[in-house]
């Protein structure tokens, strides 16, 4: 039985961004910052939409494990600081060829900084 905390950091299948033609308008009406190991692209959505992310990881990356893994670690670090988001944003990551040899806490310290940069997170306490 899982535990009722864990409930809201689901990545369900709503969250995710699917279509081309998504990731497109993302890309031509958004904004965009690039910084360390991603590009992130994003909008932001009327306060009752739901947060949804894309991931894009090119050839250049490396090979399909590594690519693999860099997806993981981008959705993972968007899942579990999705509820620190100011407004909900359809935010598109792109990952860059440096993210192959980072962990998860190096990731994670890029993709907080663009969100602070872009205004994105809540204020802290």
């Amino acid at each position: 039985m899982t535990a009722p905390a864990s409930r809201p950091l689901k990545f369900s299948d709503a969250m995710r961004l699917k279509r081309s033609s998504e990731f497109a308008r993302i890309k031509q009406h958004g904004n965009r910052i690039v910084r360390g190991c991603l590009i992130a692209n994003w909008i932001e959505l009327p306060p009752e939409s739901v947060s949804r992310l894309g991931v894009i990881t090119s050839r250049k990356v490396g090979g399909s494990v590594v690519r693999s893994r860099a997806r993981r670690l981008l959705r993972e670090v968007f899942r579990l600081n999705r509820q620190d988001l100011r407004c909900p944003v359809d935010i598109v990551l792109i990952a860059r060829r440096s993210i192959a040899n980072l962990k998860y806490t190096d990731v994670e310290a890029d993709y907080l900084n663009v969100l602070k940069r872009a205004k994105l997170l809540n204020p802290a306490p």
